[in-house]
């Protein structure tokens, strides 16, 4: 009965150590942040996202979809977590959040030569507004009182409208527009929201990885290699 028994217990499954989890990240298309070069997923948060996850030693994947999808597995599928998400009161609750991997300024942008002229948010209601499905700049936009908007599934198909014309303004991050006006024809509007950016991830994983996140992120931040990082990508930070 002892070996039965004893036979039973090793049969059982058993939970598998922290260390032998896999982490699954989901992320746009949003360069110079994250981008694809050919096959590898590339980016000023993607490289802090990585060198996180070697400071710890656990494994994980990393795939690039349009952000409403990437948003909900991370909602839906329980060690996957969604970067780089803007952290919102409304945003707070649904995860579990490492951050900041930046700290933004959201800025309403135009075509030159476009004629949109407004000197503050209210003025700019009139005209219409494109950004993503599921981007936190759509729940802004929504909040602060805009109605008249185009709703794309990626943020590049948000810029081919605004160059094309089909838009009169989309909210971009300020620091990515200071390296997108080297190359296409866009101007400041007004500002739009300011917030930190981090790695948001399904409300029930684990706490402990978390705090290694959390703590291999801070480390990170410390000794100057996540500003070594953005100026690597032409990116120079507010702080």
């Amino acid at each position: 009965m002892k070996k039965l028994l004893l036979l039973a217990f090793l049969t059982l499954p058993c939970a598998a150590p922290a260390q032998s989890q896999t982490v699954n990240f989901t992320t746009e298309e949003y360069a110079p942040f994250n981008y694809r070069d050919g096959k590898v997923i590339k980016g000023a948060t993607v490289e802090q996202v990585e060198k996180v996850m070697a400071d710890i030693g656990v494994d994980y994947t990393m795939e690039m979809l349009p952000w409403a999808r990437a948003y909900s597995l991370a909602q839906s599928q329980p060690m996957t977590c969604v970067f780089a998400t803007a952290h919102n009161a409304l945003r707070d609750p649904l995860f579990k959040w490492i951050e900041p991997l930046l700290v933004d300024r959201n800025i309403l942008i135009t075509r030159k030569g476009s004629g949109v002229v407004a000197n503050d948010l209210e003025a700019s209601k009139k005209y219409t507004v494109g950004t993503q499905r599921e981007d936190y700049t759509e729940m802004v936009l929504r909040q602060k009182g805009f109605t008249k908007l185009d709703i794309a599934t990626d943020f590049n198909a948000t810029l081919r409208k605004l160059l094309g014309g089909r838009i009169d303004m989309m909210p971009i991050s300020e620091l990515y527009f200071e390296k997108l006006k080297v190359d296409q024809p866009v101007e400041v509007v007004t500002m739009l929201s300011s917030q930190p950016m981090g790695i948001a991830c399904h409300k029930d994983f684990p706490s402990d990885l978390q705090v290694r996140m959390q703590t291999a992120l801070d480390k990170l931040i410390a000794d100057g290699t996540q500003k070594e990082i953005f100026l690597k990508y032409g990116l120079h930070l507010g702080n």
